[in-house]
């Protein structure tokens, strides 16, 4: 029965989140085959210890940290991903030269950064995250995250120019996929 209740569990937060968590992952990776691939494990992870009880808002908050610790450690499956990528790619989209430029120079500034800045950057740029909630994600002291953040952030305007402040998420938020949601919506 426990069986059955994760399963419905994970069908709904898959139904109803996953192209959030996806878009999540995205701006974690830069890739979507490879954001698709780790929100798929991070479900997995999360899903494969039965949780009786999960309501949609506690199982979303352990998928999100789930990604968030799977591309931080380097999962293994996500190199292997971008190895076979060329044999998944989406439709190609067609969107204006200038915001397809952007989307480039940002993703390539984030590649610069480290895993961890990165995903400080993500934390508190994409999801809206303070200082606080960025180091429960990441299991660091508030005191490493804002350095993380300080370093990220002057590695990234040395590539971008000056950046928005952290409740200006528009700048990160272009690097969602196209025809996919823009950050968390509840």
């Amino acid at each position: 029965m426990g069986h059955r209740l994760a399963d419905d569990a994970l069908a709904e937060l898959a139904r109803t989140r996953g192209k959030d968590l996806t878009a999540y992952a995205y701006v974690m990776t830069g890739d979507l085959a490879a954001a698709q691939d780790l929100v798929q494990e991070a479900l997995l992870k999360v899903f494969l210890r039965t949780r009786n009880g999960f309501s949609p808002d506690v199982a979303e908050a352990y998928v999100r940290r789930s990604i968030t610790t799977l591309y931080i450690d380097g999962f293994r499956r996500r190199r292997h991903a971008r190895s076979v990528e060329h044999l998944f790619r989406p439709e190609e989209v067609h969107e204006p030269i200038a915001v397809a430029e952007r989307r480039m120079d940002m993703l390539a500034a984030l590649a610069a950064l480290s895993p961890r800045e990165r995903a400080s950057v993500v934390l508190t740029y994409y999801q809206g995250f303070g200082t606080a909630e960025v180091a429960e994600q990441l299991n660091l002291a508030p005191g490493t995250v804002k350095r993380y953040l300080s370093n990220a952030r002057q590695k990234l305007e040395q590539r971008l120019g000056p950046l928005p402040d952290p409740g200006e998420s528009s700048a990160v938020r272009t690097l969602t996929p196209p025809d996919e949601p823009r950050g968390r919506t509840s």
